[in-house]
């Protein structure tokens, strides 16, 4: 088709749907990759408030609850048995076989008894975003504790 003064438009329609067609390949991509690191997360975040808790009562019931008795105010957490209370969960769920490169961290508040799991594992993203790094971590964390009820 000419217009004007013998301009020619045939033909200027391509690099637009092409370009739309390239946003909408990436915006799709973007979904995708979010999901799958929502997802992650959400899984992460139920094993890690399982390992809490798991590390909260491992604790309570450590070496000086059977050598001191359990007192009547607070509840002392030991570190030692919350961290390998963490890790049998861990290991009892088979979140390192679904999960593989997690690892953990274990903080223990004396101030509130309570034990603070942080867990992080890679992700491999369903599609790749040109530009995107190529290495995702995820990680999410949970607390848990365990009181003494007068």
């Amino acid at each position: 088709m000419r217009t004007g003064a013998g301009r020619d438009d045939r033909g200027s329609i391509t690099p637009l749907v092409v370009g739309f067609a390239v946003v909408l390949a990436l915006g799709i991509a973007l979904v995708t990759d979010a999901t799958a690191a929502y997802l992650h997360r959400s899984g992460l975040s139920t094993l890690s408030d399982g390992a809490a808790l798991s590390g909260a009562d491992a604790g309570a019931t450590g070496r000086s609850t059977y050598t001191e008795g359990v007192p009547t105010t607070e509840l002392r957490v030991d570190e030692a048995a919350a961290r390998a209370g963490v890790a049998a969960y861990l290991r009892q769920t088979r979140a390192l076989q679904e999960y593989p490169g997690l690892r953990w961290d274990v903080r223990v508040d004396p101030a509130t008894s309570s034990v603070h799991v942080r867990l992080t594992a890679p992700l491999d993203l369903p599609l790749e975003i040109p530009g995107s790094p190529t290495q995702t971590l995820v990680s999410a964390e949970g607390e848990g504790s365990t009181a003494v009820e007068p």
